[in-house]
């Protein structure tokens, strides 16, 4: 039985905006195991970052708890976080903006290490250069500075960052969607190389699905801020429960200009994706090809669906087979 690094139950956030407060996050609930990647997919603002967010004590809970190695975090103050921190690290999407630029490698690296005091001198120095092996660049990349490196270099750069406090859970914000796509998938490849050698923890954070399932043992399908559909990776890709999750696969480019031109025919109407509605029904209903009155009164909980995931959706039962042309 996998032991849960981190468990979420119950997460509702909110923003303040201006006098309002809009619901970014609703009720969403999830588990990230050792040697286990959990990914949390879905447009812009369907609330992947805020949970992201949440989990790394950068966004509040109005709702819910946050338990990392069964201890409740939700909560937790400044002084715990910088703790948690060294167990609980991150890796941005902007392997630009994520480096100083004043700092060489050998200095980013080994900050970590002081921080928390775990080495210091020629044995945090030789520390860095060891984990820079392992992300596959050379030593004397120590003494250099962010801007000689490409995109992907400095990407691996945040990855041994984030490694060089031994954490057990790392949180990848869109780490890889600023990278081209060959080098997307050598820094993949990396993780998982890393996860295998340090038993690693991921929470994914990206948008696109093809991304999440070559590297996600499970995904969590979002929408608006709350859960359409979760469940082992492949059953997710292959078996998907839930209309907009069978949208998100068709929004997967192809190379065939046919398919990719009968997949457009069938996209999912367009509707601006924006904080979790307010009204009692599915929020998908306003783009769902499949809508019935039903959807419009009733919010669908999570309920098992033959495909073996767990799907909000009131008809998944009957939709499971349904497989768009293209």
């Amino acid at each position: 039985m996998t032991t849960n690094l981190l468990s979420v139950q119950g997460l509702s956030v909110d923003y303040h905006v201006g006098r309002r407060n809009v619901c970014a996050v609703e009720d969403v609930s999830l588990d990230v195991g050792a040697d286990e990647t959990v990914g949390l997919v879905g447009e812009s603002g369907s609330g992947k970052t805020t949970i992201a967010r949440a989990v790394l004590g950068l966004a509040k809970a109005r709702a819910g708890t946050i338990r990392f190695e069964d201890e409740d975090i939700t909560h937790a103050g400044r002084s715990r976080r910088r703790q948690l921190s060294r167990d609980m690290q991150v890796v941005f999407q902007d392997p630009y903006g994520s480096l100083s630029p004043t700092r060489t490698v050998a200095q980013t690296l080994t900050e970590p290490l002081l921080a928390h005091r775990l080495a210091s001198g020629q044995t945090a120095h030789d520390q860095a250069a060891d984990m820079l092996a392992r992300v596959g660049l050379e030593p004397d990349a120590l003494r250099r500075y962010p801007r000689e490196f490409s995109g992907g270099q400095r990407q691996r750069i945040a990855i041994a960052r984030a490694l060089m406090p031994s954490p057990r859970l790392v949180v990848c914000d869109e780490a890889v969607s600023a990278l081209d796509l060959s080098v997307q998938a050598q820094v993949l490849n990396l993780l998982r190389d890393l996860q295998r050698e340090y038993r690693l923890g991921y929470l994914f954070v990206a948008h696109n699905l093809a991304v999440v399932r070559h590297i996600s043992d499970r995904i969590v399908v979002l929408y608006r801020g709350t859960v359409m559909e979760s469940g082992p990776a492949e059953a997710v890709c292959t078996k998907p429960g839930h209309p907009y999750t069978r949208a998100l696969l068709q929004a997967v480019p192809v190379a065939d200009p046919d398919r990719q031109a009968a997949r457009r025919a069938v996209a999912t109407p367009g509707e601006h994706v924006s904080a979790p509605p307010t009204g009692s029904g599915c929020p998908f209903a306003a783009r769902c090809p499949h809508v019935i009155d039903a959807c419009r009164r009733e919010r669908p909980p999570l309920v098992a669906a033959p495909g073996g995931t767990q799907v909000a959706c009131i008809r998944a039962e009957e939709l499971v087979g349904y497989s768009p042309p293209g």
